[in-house]
């Protein structure tokens, strides 16, 4: 019996390396090990987020379509990080060749040791909600009970978040 399929929102970033490739390269790997691709943001330049260090970040959120649980598909993004390079040492905000949360599992409310839906911190970050904002505007938080674009309109998160100009 298949699973049905869910709508899982995941938020992709890199400050390490070559970023675009990172990206472009988790992107796929997504598609193949985890769902379908519905929606992609644009790709935008961040400041840091809770840390001094200088380097930039490329932000993007997709949203795509599984029939993978939600650890299932944490256990996937976590197997795609660590093929691409990244490096767990314990530090919070450290920078890194790629980042991938899951900011929403459909409309699950999930709190284990393991993982939490949704993101615990997501509301507080415009470069989530910048990009999130750009594909799926009307997605209804489920513990918050406000719309992205809600959510993005109230954040007082005040680090830069730009269109990432790609030069031709």
């Amino acid at each position: 019996m298949n699973q049905k399929m869910e709508r899982v929102c995941l938020m992709l970033g890199s400050n390490l390396g070559d970023r675009n490739y990172l990206i472009s390269k988790a992107i796929v790997l997504i598609e193949e090990q985890v769902g379908v691709n519905l929606k992609t943001s644009s790709i935008f330049l961040t400041a840091p987020w809770g840390t001094n260090n200088p380097l930039p970040y490329l932000n993007l959120a997709l949203s795509l379509s599984t029939d993978k649980n939600a650890e299932e598909v944490l256990n996937q993004i976590l197997s795609i990080e660590k093929e691409l390079g990244r490096s767990r040492d314990g530090s919070l905000n450290a920078p890194r060749t790629i980042d991938i949360d899951i900011i929403f599992y459909g409309k699950q409310i999930l709190n284990t040791a393991k993982l939490t839906l949704p993101h615990p911190r997501m509301h507080l970050r415009r470069f989530v909600l910048q990009p999130l904002s750009e594909i799926e505007p009307d997605f209804m938080h489920p513990v918050l009970n406000l719309s992205v674009a809600e959510l993005l309109n109230n954040c007082n998160d005040n680090l830069a978040v730009s269109l990432l100009e790609i030069s031709s």
